[in-house]
């Protein structure tokens, strides 16, 4: 069984090998990738040692010790928070071996196509039709608030494939090429004057079968695990060290400017500390708990405090700076792909208006957490046996 000292070694000995002072970062990582020191928890051959994902601060540790070249998780946060583990969990050998390593090394962007104009909050409700061809499947239909899009290589699809049954069990999953023809991404602007996201038009796009992920008439099951990671990616991603995030900025500004300090922004600001260092403690439990399995609903409550605490202290920065605290750096649209908090608190305060909507809106997730982790009773609900086409729209 291999130990926390044993995985150490073997980074040691990897490190050995491949100096990162003078081993290219791209050949550093594919050469890490390819040791299996990418990710304890990756299966073994796929990047992976097939570990728990306990074992992976230590290796982190060590590569950081050793000066390992950084990975930015935020260049391809959706393949590697999102699609990783939802390859991981329902893809063949051969999918693995075509996308886990370009995805790890971010070689290959990944966006999500889930949500639609008229599936948002319902997403298994969605419209978006894939009808089989032979070995491929023909995809019509539209995509919205899709991050990445306009950078991605790959988009992880949910569409229809039967629309003669409930909605839940009429989905198929399915990973899409975004370079391909019939496929049109246009960018959408958001209150920021970035277009962080995007809508995508998908007309007789064509899906090989093998690019199918769980089976026919499954994707419901497999999208599950990809929310899960998303709200666990979002809510709770990574450790940070005590007043990092959005708290960060709040703390900073108060030490920079005593002269905009009164007892009343004194007293929000020492609760919403206290607050962020309870959510982060919170998140440390959290990813403890996901080295024994994988993430389940606890996430959406990780996902749901950080988008009211995002949004109560960007507010509180922009009543800490008064009159001040209403300008705004740049109006002008750009195709952003990172979300840029330091750009300021007027940016920040925009931004996090989008923290309670993306990744599942606060209300579908306190409903989440009411019935799957409180255990209350499920609202009731007319549509889930009855066929997707007969349902009113």
């Amino acid at each position: 069984m291999t130990t926390d000292t044993d995985l150490r070694d073997r980074v040691r000995a990897f490190l050995a090998e491949h100096d990162p002072a003078t081993t290219p970062a791209a050949e550093f990582n594919s050469a890490r990738f390819d040791a299996g020191l990418a990710a304890a928890h990756y299966p073994a051959g796929h990047g992976g040692l097939g570990l728990s994902r306990s074992l992976q601060p230590a290796a982190d540790e060590e590569f950081a010790k050793g000066g390992a070249h950084d990975l930015d998780p935020r260049r391809n946060v959706i393949g590697l928070g999102m699609a990783a583990p939802t390859i991981i969990a329902f893809g063949t050998d051969e999918q693995k071996t075509r996308w886990l390593k370009p995805l790890w090394t971010a070689e290959e962007i990944w966006c999500q196509l889930f949500s639609e104009p008229g599936a948002g909050s319902d997403l298994a409700g969605l419209g978006t039709r894939a009808v089989r061809d032979g070995d491929e499947w023909i995809v019509n239909g539209q995509k919205v608030w899709t991050s990445l899009a306009h950078e991605a290589r790959w988009g992880l699809l949910l569409a229809r494939t039967d629309p003669d049954v409930p909605k839940h069990a009429g989905l198929s999953y399915f990973v899409v090429d975004m370079h391909q023809p019939g496929v049109e991404v246009r960018p959408l602007r958001q209150l920021t004057g970035q277009a962080e996201f995007n809508e995508v038009f998908l007309t007789d796009a064509q899906v090989p079968d093998a690019n199918r992920l769980g089976d026919i008439g499954a994707g419901w099951r497999v999208a599950q695990t990809t929310l899960m990671n998303e709200r666990v990616s979002i809510g709770s991603s990574r450790s940070v060290p005590r007043e990092q995030s959005a708290i960060a900025f709040a703390a900073a500004d108060w030490r920079t400017h005593p002269e905009l300090r009164t007892h009343e922004l004194h007293h929000r600001l020492l609760r919403l500390w206290a607050e962020a260092e309870v959510a982060r403690l919170a998140g440390e439990r959290l990813r403890q708990q996901l080295a024994a399995g994988e993430p389940g609903p606890e996430g959406s409550a990780a996902k749901l405090v950080f988008a009211r605490l995002n949004q109560e202290i960007s507010g509180w920065e922009i009543d800490l700076g008064a009159a001040d605290g209403l300008r705004y750096d740049d109006w002008t649209m750009h195709r952003g792909s990172v979300t840029d908090y330091a750009r300021g608190p007027g940016y920040r305060y925009l931004r996090s208006r989008g923290n309670s909507i993306e990744g599942g809106t606060s209300e579908v997730l306190r409903n989440i957490i009411a019935e799957r982790v409180l255990g209350l009773p499920p609202e009731p609900r007319t549509d889930t046996g009855v066929a997707w086409k007969d349902l009113p729209r």
